[in-house]
Formats: structure tokens, sequence, C-alpha cells
């Protein structure tokens, strides 16, 4: 398919930048910036042979804090060499999806990989927030496009049958307003039976050393991605478990977030080090994004000192994924939200 541009709309704020300077140190930037880019790893994005960085952009941490400082954050990502940008029209009540179409202009589209998902499972659904999504990011096509936060094989079945979301996904494929096709899970069962039912490009799972020592959550998943050639993008990687009962928030968030520079650049060092892992997004801040930042710069393969310091962290933890996994195992298809402020429950409707 032809690579296309941005629509051009460059106006506001994001005319004010190019790539998060001043336009008058535009030329200045272009020779520093082209130093900057190449410090950041990539990696080919399973079967689709597209080479991603190895750390993500987080749409969800967008429209918390300005349209000023948030095409900043984008545009200083595109800097540091981040050419994979994830958001989801959940996200912030779809104030993600519009200011990351605001702030990624005076950015070349054919430069970044641009990835966008559906909570809807039927098929009209699912084509009305594509178009939609289209239209706040402000460009004709998604690199990649996902179905999100699956949990149940029903769901699945519901997504992939006659008038399911899937319908809508092939014929997008064909209209050249995807590329890739992909899927976001948040349980085993869910993973599994999408990975089985459709020759999915990549999914998006939550590789986190905390689960994954406690409740061996994720190997199934990255044993049967590696099978298949099917790319894989890590979640949660700075996730410390959930939130002790008790214990004070110390940022308002439904699972705790890894706030050390030393631990986070280990857990992200743990997640990027399983095999057919691509990329790994931070979490929905922007202060922890450019944390994330010189992790994925120094990033090498972890070592058996630091998985033995992450499995002691773990033991410690309390595992976020095992409350879902348990319901999945009982095929429970009751969608009260397990976690009242994790955005990826807040919408029941998409299920049904």
């Amino acid at each position: 398919m032809e690579r296309r541009s941005f629509l051009k709309v460059v106006g506001g704020i994001a005319g004010g930048y190019y790539l998060g300077k001043p336009m008058a140190l535009r030329a200045e930037s272009d020779s520093k910036d082209k130093e900057k880019t190449s410090d950041m790893p990539k990696r080919v994005l399973g079967k689709t042979g597209q080479k991603i960085s190895i750390i993500g952009f987080p749409g969800l941490a967008l429209a918390k804090q300005g349209q000023d400082e948030d095409t900043k954050a984008l545009h200083t990502a595109y800097e540091q060499g981040i050419n994979y940008f994830d958001v989801a029209p959940t996200y912030n009540k779809g104030g993600s999806e519009i200011s990351m179409g605001i702030g990624l202009q005076g950015i070349d589209r054919s430069k970044i990989f641009l990835s966008c998902k559906t909570q809807m499972r039927d098929k009209d659904g699912a084509r009305k927030e594509l178009e939609r999504s289209l239209e706040r990011l402000k460009t004709d096509y998604f690199d990649l496009y996902q179905m999100h936060a699956i949990t149940s094989p029903e769901e699945v079945e519901r997504a992939l049958g006659p008038g399911g979301a899937m319908e809508t996904f092939i014929k997008a494929k064909e209209e050249g307003k995807v590329r890739y096709l992909g899927l976001s899970a948040h349980t085993t069962r869910g993973a599994l039976a999408a990975l089985n039912g459709y020759k999915f490009d990549t999914i998006m799972f939550p590789i986190n050393f905390v689960e994954f020592y406690k409740i061996n959550f994720g190997k199934p998943v990255l044993e049967l991605a590696k099978e298949q050639g099917v790319g894989v993008i890590a979640i949660k990687a700075m996730c410390g478990g959930a939130w002790p009962r008790g214990t004070e928030r110390t940022r308002n968030h439904w699972y705790r977030t890894l706030e050390n520079n030393e631990e986070i650049a280990t857990a992200i060092r743990f997640s990027l080090s399983q095999d057919t892992v691509a990329t790994a997004i931070p979490p929905g801040f922007i202060d922890l994004f450019y944390k994330a930042i010189p992790a994925g710069k120094s990033y090498q393969k972890i070592t058996e000192a630091e998985t033995q310091k992450l499995q002691e962290m773990a033991k410690s933890a309390q595992s976020v994924f095992g409350r879902w996994e348990e319901r999945a195992a009982l095929r429970n298809q009751s969608y009260e939200p397990l976690y009242a402020d994790n955005p990826h429950e807040c919408c029941p409707y998409s299920h049904a």
C-alpha cells in the first residue's frame, strides 16, 4: 500500500514547534535529531517485517496536562528515536486520540508506526470507532489496528463470528485503511483463543516480571506467538504489582508503577529479553515515559543477577492479573470492572 501523509492541518500549538522546538531552530535541530534518532534500538515486529522502537509512546499519557505539554512529549519521543505510537479511543474518553492527532502534526507520517484499537466486538461498532479514530488522528490509515482488551474466548467468538468486528478489520485492510491486524488481551484464555482463531500479525500482552514469576502469566502466550511468528508488544513492563490493601497510593493509577530509575531499567530489560517481544509500552504518564527512554537506549539482555533481583521483588508483590485469570477460568461473563479506575474496563457495552 502506498504510504500517505497526515492531513495538512498544522496550526496553533503544533504550528509553533518542529519536533518540539521553535521553528527558528529547525535547521539546527535537523542535524542534531539525525544523531539522536539512531540511539534508540529497533526490532522487527513479528511477521509484519516492520522495524519499531523498543520503547513505544503511551497514548494513555495524553490529555492529562494540556496540549502544549502533549505536543512537546510527542515530538520529544520522535527526536529520541521512538517511532511506535500507541493510542485507543477509550483513553481519557477520546481525549488522547484528539491530542495525539494534533501533536503529531509536523512529523513525517511515513517515519512513524501508528497503532490504534477498538473495544467494539461487532462489525458496525468497530467500523464507527475506526472511522472516528482516523479522523481524530488526522490520518487516513493505521499501521496497526487491534481488538482491544480481550478477556474471554466468548468475546473472541463474537468478534470473529458473523457480524463480528473482524469483518470490519478485514474490509478496512482491503480498503487500505489499516496495514496490519492485531489484538490486546488481559487473560491467557482470551489471548490463546484469539491467536488460534485468526492469523493475527501482533499481540499486545502484559509481559511483566511480577506476573511472570508469581503466576507464570505470559509464558503460554509468548510460546504460541513465537510458534506463529506473531510480534509481541509488551504492556505493564513497569508494573510493580497490585496496590496492597491499606497502602497509600502515591500515584492515581489502578496498579503500582515502578518509580526508581534502576528498577525501571531492570524491569524493561526483563520484558524486552523475552522471545518475540519487539517493544515495551510504558504506563500512561509522561514522566514515566521519559524515564523509560534511557532504559531503552541502554538496553542489554537481562543478566542472571538482575533476574534474581526481580524474582525477589516479585515475592513481596501482589498479582494484578490473577483475578482476571480466575474469572476467565470460571467462565464468569460478568463485566463488572475488577479495577474501577482501569481504562480498559470502562466500556462493558463493547462486549455485547
